[in-house]
């Protein structure tokens, strides 16, 4: 007989992941949250779940056998304050996906600061392209993604007759109780380890407060297991050093067992001859563009490789890949304007989606719409950083951070500073304070062939709906 399990803050990534794990087991789920946005309310409500906004005490009737609080909750959420006045069980998403989905499971979990969500998408491709290639059946993944994989068209599969669980290890906190990162509830056999910079700046003090948290990590790694990790990070290598379990490193390095050798671009696709020990495994055609796709890809290979699944299937696999939603989601084409939505979080991030997209747009202006959204473009630690990103662009708008009161006046990021440095720089920059006055002030000066992509780990008002709209009046 299943529970009822609720979930405070449902639409997050991985709590709506988790909710239709938990509906697939006979459960019944449901959730709330304040603001439900795309691709997660989609993937809800094609689920049956429904909503309920915003948060309420009535939404704990009938009183659920277990509440699954989201870690973006906190004191004052009128539902957790009747949990903890009533003393109604309580649990994490990553404790509870721990505890019902990976016992008795081989796990393989993906963490890194940058590119993890994308890489745990390739690796369950790579996974069910050998289990129908003929590797073997076993090869069938279960999978937990932070994004919705556009080859499966969900973030989740639980498959109840094999043992590989595919995980997207989130190095950030785990519940108001547990400040601790999702991935040390997950205790893989083995892993990647992608990038390691300062992030999150809401939760880590500094770098070092990220490195440990990823040396944690590597520490639950039995000595039987692998480490998957990047070749062109000195934090990367810092975390590996003290592993107990196999290290291959990856990358573009000569002398990494894992090398991305003779990397071609040609338009939104990129070839590369991957090496392994020196010695040629495969040759991989990548339907993206981006080195960092190409790197992407190249760890979750190295990986399943490691695992006994062949090179054909992983040629298949990557040429066959398509993506993660709103990682270089097209979401228009209108008039000869395309419209990009990219979940952009860090300046890292937004520098390698930029260069990404001039390797696919070549020749056509390339607009760059930002929300500072994440708890670390909100402040200010990476003013310089996010301005050489920017930069990138042909054009740059910026609007306001988001909920900038939530941030002490000298930690929050002044776009203001940001817009007059791009100026300086030669970037054509402004700034308006919401997605209606920036589609009302761009669309006048978008022409066809222009590029635009917009830049946010949210909602970002309805502009990716607004703007497309006011281009197709516009252009009509």
């Amino acid at each position: 007989m299943g529970k009822h399990i609720h979930l405070i803050g449902i639409c997050g990534t991985a709590m709506a992941s988790l909710a239709g794990m938990l509906r697939a087991q006979g459960h019944h789920v449901t959730g709330s949250d304040m603001a439900a946005y795309p691709p997660m309310s989609d993937q809800l409500h094609a689920m049956g779940i429904a909503i309920m906004e915003p948060y309420a005490e009535a939404n704990l009737e009938p009183q659920p056998d277990l509440i699954v609080v989201g870690n973006a909750i906190s004191r004052g959420n009128p539902e957790l304050e009747r949990v903890l006045e009533e003393r109604i069980p309580m649990t994490s998403m990553a404790q509870l996906v721990h505890d019902e989905f990976l016992l008795d499971r081989e796990r393989f979990v993906v963490c890194g600061t940058h590119g993890k969500t994308t890489t745990t998408s390739m690796l369950a491709w790579i996974f069910e392209t050998a289990s129908q290639h003929g590797d073997s059946s076993e090869w069938k993944p279960s999978f937990l993604i932070g994004g919705v994989a556009e080859n499966f068209g969900t973030s989740f599969h639980v498959q109840e007759d094999t043992r590989p669980f595919i995980l997207e290890g989130d190095e950030y906190d785990t519940a108001f109780f547990d400040k601790g990162p999702k991935f040390l509830h997950y205790f893989p056999d083995a892993a990647i380890l992608t990038h390691v910079e300062f992030d999150h700046a809401d939760i880590y003090v500094d770098l070092n407060a990220v490195k440990t948290a990823f040396k944690r990590m590597v520490n639950l790694i039995p000595r039987r297991g692998r480490l998957i990790a990047f070749d062109g990070s000195e934090n990367v290598t810092e975390c590996a050093a003290k592993a107990f379990c196999t290290v291959e490193r990856y990358g573009f390095d000569k002398d990494s067992y894992w090398q991305a050798d003779n990397l071609r671009h040609e338009g939104g696709t990129t070839s590369w001859t991957l090496l392994r020990g020196g010695v040629e495994f495969a040759r991989l055609r990548l339907p993206m563009a981006g080195e960092h796709n190409a790197l992407n890809a190249t760890a979750a290979a190295a990986l399943a490789a490691g695992e006994g699944i062949s090179a054909e299937a992983i040629t298949a696999a990557i040429n066959s890949f398509k993506s993660v939603k709103r990682r270089l989601e097209v979401r228009a084409e209108i008039a000869g304007v395309t419209v990009i939505d990219d979940f952009a979080h860090h300046p890292t991030a937004i520098r390698e989606t930029l260069r990404a997209l001039r390797s696919s747009y070549a020749g056509r202006k390339l607009w760059a719409i930002l929300e500072p959204r994440s708890n670390t473009l909100r402040r200010n630690v990476f003013e310089r950083e996010l301005v050489e990103s920017l930069s990138l662009a042909d054009q740059v708008v910026l609007a306001g951070v988001f909920k900038s009161d939530a941030i002490p006046v000298l930690e929050r990021l002044e776009p203001e500073h940001v817009v007059e440095a791009l100026k300086v720089r030669g970037t054509p920059a402004a700034l308006y304070q919401s997605a209606d006055e920036i589609v009302a002030h761009i669309t006048p000066q978008i022409r066809s062939g222009d590029v635009i992509a917009i830049l946010s780990n949210g909602g970002f008002g309805g502009i990716y709906e607004k703007l497309p709209r006011s281009l197709e009046a516009t252009f009509a």
